[in-house]
């Protein structure tokens, strides 16, 4: 193929993507209320509102005690100074395909047309789907606290996600405790009734359709092998709200996540691992922009768990966007490493595309996980994937069929793998 067809070629590949539905492996969304109600669940969105800030905006301009209606307009005169970047593109997509904007910019000019069109306050749960189908969504996963009652919504289209967070890095908080004990109806005292407690978790969720367990892990977190007998003297000190050192807050948080890993296993479900993120490294950010990486983590420190546990899968995402070589090796050599998406700093097409060749190059076909939205919102499913889709497009239009004479019926039938076949396959339940 020559070269100057390439572009043609990814568009047909693009426009082919587009009629196939969205799998989306993981988000933010709530059951309850997945679609935005009101413009400034839109535009308060953290990658606008930390952009904006990036360029000069104080905080307190989108602060949560303003009023929306003043938080929008306050944001939008900044949107000038970011309309170069990816995430304000996202933005342009949401407002033309729901809202039936026909302008170029999402600025102070149009911002009260927007607040008005994007009101769907009235339209209520019929505005949810209308979103969802505008879309071609099939099902998009959840992130559930471990209490969520798990009720009041159709499971098969929002699909229960198990997220451990609070019970492995904050279970020395009291009042993770208390809703861990009230939820489980178990008195939690020590290292067996922590297990039962948990076990009941995982019962309650297998019960409700649940797909996969999720974390996102510090950079100085290592799950190494836990020695039980030695944690279980502070498990039971921290349980019982006495204090406990930095080290042993270590080891309980090794424990505990190698007693999920242990439930993971027990009951076929994929444990998708998000690591690198550093909480709060720019307090004076917006809300949502405040958290960077570490380049320092390496995926070394978690074979450990990868060896122990060979038939869990474990979709896998690393923030920094160099880390995207390490992973490829790592899902090259172990069958139960998944390379997951393209997450939060890596979710840029430049990155994305570098990502997608080298996966796409090294990775059995079956493995690869395309893309998630992380999104919080409906209406931010349908222009992130198609910024992945876009950029998968392009590179297969050069890599497969212009660098190795692939068919375009055959591009599209590693797209489909990436983009729908593997995610269903590997968060199937058993």
């Amino acid at each position: 193929m020559h070269a100057s067809a390439t572009p043609d070629i990814a568009r047909e590949l693009f426009q082919a993507m587009r009629q196939w539905p969205i799998y989306d492996p993981h988000s933010h969304i709530d059951p309850h209320r997945p679609a935005a109600r009101h413009f400034d669940e839109i535009l308060g969105y953290h990658y606008f509102t930390e952009l904006a800030h990036s360029a000069g905006m104080p905080a307190g301009l989108v602060d949560t005690e303003l009023h929306p209606d003043t938080r929008c307009k306050n944001l939008a005169r900044w949107l000038p100074a970011i309309d170069n970047t990816v995430q304000y593109s996202w933005l342009v997509e949401i407002v033309r395909e729901f809202h039936g904007f026909q302008g170029d910019a999402v600025d102070s000019s149009t911002i009260d047309q927007l607040i008005k069109s994007a009101d769907k306050e009235s339209a209520g749960t019929a505005w949810d789907e209308q979103v969802r189908k505008l879309s071609n969504i099939e099902a998009v996963f959840l992130t559930n606290d471990f209490d969520d009652p798990l009720t009041g919504w159709d499971t098969s289209v929002y699909i229960p996600c198990l997220r451990t967070d609070d019970l492995v890095l904050k279970l020395h908080e009291p009042r993770v405790r208390q809703r861990l004990a009230a939820f489980t109806g178990q008195e939690v005292g020590d290292l067996e009734s922590l297990r039962t407690a948990i076990g009941k978790l995982f019962d309650h969720f297998m019960a409700h359709g649940v797909r996969a367990c999720a974390i996102s892990l510090p950079p100085d977190f290592v799950p190494e092998p836990p020695p039980m007998i030695s944690a279980a003297t502070p498990i039971r000190r921290v349980l019982n709200g006495m204090d406990v050192r930095p080290d042993e807050v270590a080891l309980i948080r090794r424990t505990v996540f190698w007693i999920i890993a242990e439930f993971c296993n027990e009951h076929r479900l994929p444990f998708d691992l998000m690591i690198g993120p550093i909480r709060n490294i720019y307090p004076n950010g917006v809300a949502g922009g405040r958290d960077l990486f570490d380049r320092r983590v390496s995926l070394a420190d978690y074979a450990p768990v990868f060896n122990a546990f060979p038939k869990v899968k474990f979709p896998v995402s690393t923030l920094s966007p160099d880390a995207g070589a390490e992973l490829v090796a790592y899902s090259w050599i172990f069958p139960n490493v998944y390379p997951n998406g393209h997450w939060w700093y890596s979710n840029v097409p430049t990155f994305i595309a570098a990502d997608l060749k080298a996966r796409v190059e090294a990775v059995p076909k079956t493995k690869i996980i395309g893309y998630y939205s992380d999104a919080y919102k409906l209406e931010f499913v349908l222009p992130k994937f198609d910024t992945f889709r876009r950029t998968l497009a392009g590179v297969l239009a050069q890599s497969c069929m212009a660098e190795r004479g692939w068919s375009i019926e055959r591009c599209l039938g590693l797209a489909k793998d990436i983009l729908v076949n593997n995610p269903k396959t590997i968060f199937a339940r058993d």
